[in-house]
């Protein structure tokens, strides 16, 4: 890895590989991916037992959202991002290697943190459907530790170089040498101090200042998208399309997450989701 203080920039060139077997790599992003669901699990582990929860039901509910978090991450970069790419490779939306322009290992490169929210929550109302939980109550639990989780996948993306900033000229901003030799504002640190940040409050909050169930999975989506938003006008475009565009399709597919969040801190619990 290289990181060298300029006058005014930082040399980013990290091997975002730490394992190459040829047949089988251990990149940093696999890495952070699995240190998010790893930690989150010790944090929810900690929620549920304080609600006496049994704690089978949290293994249970981990498989439930991981598969949710990685086919909606998936799913969401093929669908929104690059789907006429992906039309045209269909094997490759569900295998981590690529065909073209030679069969290689790729990894899942390319995950969406929108699609990633749509399969959480789907994943957690068939998980509540099936074992008869309060949706409200679950998703509590699980919106606490999803801006950590994001803190974890954000340094993966630093560590691959991706999702960068537009040119800065601010003493910490980055030079990707993978990208270009100008100075870029490195909107991976953003969110992912922005993320810790909000995970710190929201436990914080949950453990100080109980509320309906419902409430706290509308705050840290708020927080999150809220922020999402804003930081994305510091972004380079991550598709072609999205050039000329007044909002990218980030913020736009924020948009939808924040009306939800609204609705579930001000409206009290109703059936399909007590």
């Amino acid at each position: 890895m290289k990181l060298t203080c300029l006058i005014a920039a930082y040399l980013w060139d990290p091997n975002g590989t730490i394992i190459d077997l040829g047949f089988f790599a251990l990149r940093y992003y696999s890495l952070f991916f699995a240190l998010a669901f790893g930690v989150s699990y010790l944090v929810i582990k900690r929620q549920f037992s304080k609600h006496e929860v049994h704690p089978e039901l949290l293994d249970k509910l981990t498989i439930y959202v991981f598969f949710g978090t990685l086919i909606g991450a998936r799913l969401g970069h093929c669908l929104f991002y690059d789907l006429t790419y992906y039309a045209e490779h269909p094997l490759e939306i569900i295998l981590p290697v690529s065909f073209n322009p030679h069969f290689h290992f790729t990894g899942f490169q390319g995950l969406a943190s929108h699609g990633a929210g749509i399969g959480i929550l789907l994943s957690i109302f068939l998980f509540c459907r099936k074992y008869n939980l309060s949706i409200r109550f679950v998703l509590d639990q699980v919106a606490i530790v999803v801006p950590l989780a994001g803190f974890f996948i954000r340094l993966g993306n630093l560590m691959n170089s991706e999702i960068i900033g537009i040119p800065s000229n601010l003493p910490w901003a980055f030079i990707f040498i993978k990208t270009d030799n100008i100075p870029r504002h490195p909107t991976q640190l953003y969110e992912a101090i922005a993320y810790l940040l909000i995970f710190i409050l929201t436990y914080w909050l949950v453990r100080r200042y109980p509320k309906q169930n419902g409430y706290y999975v509308g705050l840290v989506l708020l927080l999150l998208f809220s922020f999402r938003i804003a930081v994305e006008f510091l972004k380079e475009n991550q598709v072609a399309f999205e050039a000329g565009m007044l909002l990218d399709m980030g913020q736009i597919l924020s948009i939808p997450f924040i009306l939800i969040s609204l609705i579930l801190m001000h409206y009290k619990p109703h059936k399909f989701l007590s």
